[in-house]
């Protein structure tokens, strides 16, 4: 909890106490993940896939664009060890540079849809009044819909693209976050220091800059790293569908959809892009429960 000590000049400051370094916090955070294995698994997972990102034009072993007809539909053996495809492209190659399309489009996502939800919602709840009201009518209105057809218009609408669809999904996401926000605002300004803050004459910005963003960013990364599992899984539904990534751009969701059509004689054509897809999907959820016991206080003095 901050204090408010007020300066020369009459304007509040919050006194914090002194920010641990960030070596003392990995290492706490490190000792917390030790307990829990399922959240070590889902961390080496991720850290696999950042990896594999960064280093895809160094561990495919062939140009993903590349056609070979000769090659084509190939099971897996020691040459390409996904197989190939219709047009002789080796799978492992499109898979490994897939991740960047996949996982970029689901990280820009939910940091989007993050930044705009919890900057809207705390200001809906510091505000409050018929602003609040009306913000929070609209975000109903979003949110009555299911999050996976409203997706699905607004690519239509925008075009099919992995720009226009990762915005879709961007705006179907924001009410989660805004209303997550506006909860933890509406019980933090009734606190001592947000009413002290307010009595010296803070405007609502001050007030939210910082007093409300700091606190309430614990559930809010939990919330954002559970979405991001949720969100691989919508992003690679519209790919799969023809209203995401297109051709010849190796996306998970897109291989999946080019691959159902050989998947009784070809396998492997769909099934490693869609165990990719599940693997990232889990590794997500398997940290975000992991960091929402870590911040649980309950959870941890077990």
């Amino acid at each position: 909890m901050s204090a408010i000590i007020p300066t020369g000049a009459g304007a509040p400051r919050a006194a914090t106490g002194r920010t641990k370094p960030w070596s003392e916090q990995l290492r706490y955070f490190w000792y917390l993940s030790r307990r829990s294995p399922l959240t070590l698994v889902g961390i080496t997972i991720i850290l696999l896939l950042v990896f594999v990102i960064i280093a895809a034009p160094w561990i495919a072993p062939y140009n993903p664009d590349k056609v070979s007809l000769i090659a084509r539909l190939r099971p897996p053996s020691a040459a390409h060890w996904f197989g190939t495809d219709e047009v002789g492209r080796d799978l492992f190659s499109r898979v490994i540079y897939g991740s960047r399309a996949s996982c970029g489009a689901a990280f820009m996502i939910v940091l989007i849809s993050m930044s705009v939800g919890v900057v809207i919602g705390c200001f809906s709840g510091v505000v409050g009044g018929r602003i609040d009201t009306g913000i929070m009518r609209l975000m109903d209105v979003i949110m009555a819909l299911p999050a996976l057809v409203l997706a699905m218009a607004l690519a239509a609408a925008l075009g099919p693209s992995l720009f226009n669809s990762m915005l879709a999904v961007a705006i179907v996401r924001i009410p989660a976050y805004v209303r997550l926000a506006r909860g933890q605002t509406l019980s933090l300004r009734e606190q001592i220091f947000v009413k002290a803050s307010r009595t010296f004459g803070a405007s609502p910005f001050y007030i939210l800059r910082w007093h409300i963003l700091p606190n309430v960013m614990s559930p809010i990364i939990v919330q954002s790293t559970l979405d991001l599992g949720s969100v691989v899984l919508i992003a690679a539904a519209l790919s799969f569908i023809g209203l995401g990534a297109q051709p010849p751009t190796a996306e998970w969701g897109a291989l999946v959809s080019s691959g159902r059509s050989y998947m009784l004689d070809q396998w492997w054509y769909a099934t490693f892009p869609g165990l990719a897809i599940l693997l990232s999907a889990i590794s997500c959820n398997l940290v975000g429960d992991g960091i929402r016991d870590m911040l649980d206080p309950r959870s941890r003095s077990r």
